[in-house]
Formats: C-alpha cells, sequence, structure tokens
C-alpha cells in the first residue's frame, strides 16, 4: 500500500520543464532573427574574399562549401574572391624560389607569376569549385583574365619599391558574373589580371574582392582571414567609421597584411556597397553566423 502511494505521488518539479522551454525560446528568436536576415539577403549578391586558415583546414573547408552553397540555396547570389598565397609562397620555396613582401603585397616575379597562376588558377580554385560542387551546388572557376573581369596596369607602390607583375585594376566588366549568377551559378574567382599586350598580372585578393563587389553593387562583402579582426591595445574592435580606420592606419595600429584588407574595405563604402566585414574563419560556420546573427564577429567598418 505504501508502495503504491509512493508510485502514485506527484513528482517534485525540479525545473526541467523550465529549463526546456527557455530553451525553446532561444531556438525560436534565433530562427526568427535568421528568418529578417535572409529576407533582407535574398536576391542580393553577397560577395565573399575566402582567405586565411579556412585555406589550409579539410574540415573549414567543406564547412565554407556548405555555406556559400546554404546562402545561394536561400535565394542569395554568392560570389567567391579566393586568395592562396601561403601556397604559392611554399610552391615557390619547394621550386627554389623566394617569396618576398612590401608592406603585406607579394613581389611577383617572371618566374614567380607561372606558378603563382599555377597554384591559384589550377589548384585552389578548382579545388574549391569541387567543394561547392560536392556540397550540392553549381561553381564555375574563373580568373580576372576570363571574358575581361579584370584589367589592370602595372602597380607602382607607394614607397617606390619594385613589385614586378604585380598589378593595379584600372576596370572591371561584370558581364560574365552576371550572367554566371543569372543562370543559378556559383562563381569562384581566382585574383589574376590582364594588361596591354596580354600581360599577366598578380592582383592582391582583398583588392580584386573589393573591385568585384563594387562593380556588382553588392549588398555585403566580407573577408574571411584567421585574425579574428582589427585590433586596439590587444582587443576587437567590434565597429569603427571609415574616418577612424583610416586614422588606425596613419598610427600604425593597423598595419602589415591588415592594411590592404582595410583599404579594400574603405573602397567597397566608397562605391557604395551595403557594408564590409572582416571575420575569423577559422570557426566552422563563420559565414552564417555572421550574416544570419544580429550580434555577429569580426570588425565591421561603417562609411
Amino acid at each position: 500500500m505504501q508502495d503504491t502511494a509512493k508510485k502514485n505521488a506527484p513528482k517534485p518539479h525540479t525545473g526541467g520543464d523550465s529549463g526546456k522551454l527557455t530553451t525553446q525560446t532561444a531556438r525560436k528568436a534565433l530562427l526568427i532573427e535568421a528568418l529578417s536576415y535572409i529576407g533582407k539577403y535574398k536576391g542580393k549578391v553577397v560577395v565573399i574574399k575566402y582567405g586565411g586558415a579556412v585555406q589550409n583546414d579539410e574540415a573549414l573547408k567543406q564547412s565554407f562549401a556548405q555555406d556559400v552553397v546554404l546562402l545561394h540555396s536561400l535565394g542569395m547570389c554568392p560570389v567567391v574572391v579566393h586568395g592562396g598565397g601561403p601556397e604559392v609562397s611554399r610552391t615557390m620555396e619547394a621550386l627554389g624560389q623566394t617569396a618576398e613582401f612590401v608592406e603585406g603585397l607579394r613581389v611577383t616575379t617572371r618566374e614567380g607569376l607561372a606558378v603563382t597562376e599555377m597554384v591559384l588558377s589550377g589548384l585552389i580554385n578548382k579545388e574549391l569549385v569541387s567543394l561547392i560542387n560536392a556540397a550540392g551546388g553549381s561553381g564555375i572557376g574563373i580568373s580576372g583574365k576570363d571574358g575581361h573581369l579584370l584589367t589592370a596596369q602595372r602597380m607602382v607602390h607607394r614607397s617606390g619599391a619594385e613589385l614586378g607583375f604585380v598589378g593595379e585594376i584600372v576596370a572591371v566588366n561584370p558581364g560574365i558574373l552576371r550572367l554566371l549568377l543569372d543562370n543559378g551559378h556559383i562563381p569562384v574567382i581566382s585574383p589574376l589580371s590582364q594588361g596591354k599586350g596580354g600581360v599577366t598580372f598578380n592582383i592582391n585578393a582583398d583588392s580584386a574582392a573589393a573591385r568585384v563587389a563594387s562593380a556588382l553593387k553588392a549588398e555585403k562583402i566580407v573577408f574571411m582571414t584567421d585574425v579574428d579582426g582589427v585590433l586596439h591595445e590587444n582587443k576587437l574592435v567590434s565597429s569603427i567609421t571609415a574616418s577612424g580606420a583610416l586614422k588606425l592606419i596613419s598610427d600604425g595600429v593597423i598595419k602589415g597584411g591588415m592594411v590592404p584588407k582595410v583599404e579594400a574595405m574603405l573602397h567597397c563604402l566608397h562605391a557604395g556597397v551595403g557594408s564590409a566585414q572582416i571575420i575569423n574563419g577559422s570557426e566552422e560556420h563563420a559565414l552564417i553566423t555572421e550574416l544570419f546573427t544580429d550580434e555577429g564577429i569580426g570588425t565591421k567598418i561603417t562609411p
């Protein structure tokens, strides 16, 4: 009798249901938050500069490809521009060549240019296209030389340093990109270009992404790197104005390889791109976190 009464007695409330409701509420809020951004970006061009740690980790590569395909499936128009500096440097060293840099910009000799084109257009580009296709998308790999996408001239560095076959973009013809986007493809661009006489130039990938985004009047451009964003006194700068970014460059706070990235962001804002962001791509699905949540990640530069 006592055993039966104990069995049928009401159990004490442990708060489990309350915790479950809290979790469900949080999930609903997150879903509503994400849906609002899906609506905002639907039909809009989002340019992603693919670089940093994400290019050196197989799991991150696949995660990135899945994210890009997801964006496309949700009605967005992703365009990927990739770098590949570390792989170019490793290949050059294996061939007995030395990689040199001036303020984050690669010095490109005639011999180095051949290696650069082989690695960027022949290896990295096709690997990324294959990953996107394996994830269910339709990636099309091109370089800035295809369809006169990027036209460049030899770059003269502000310090007077010789950069060799490094180009500065003077014109963008986005027609081939619009053709691909209109037919349901995901363009994947390697940062090479042609100048007068068919001369090939190596282009800084950040600059190439910025010029492509500007020409397409993109809604957003995201630069994926292997750092959290702009740091000041070892703290992340989550948001900063264009004038504030210029001051940090002049003060030497923003330096090295971060300089061309920030300058590329500023160019985008000046050209009318909706927003520009630097994020750390070393976490899986970092791109989705940035695009579909209020807080986002990294550093955003505003006009």
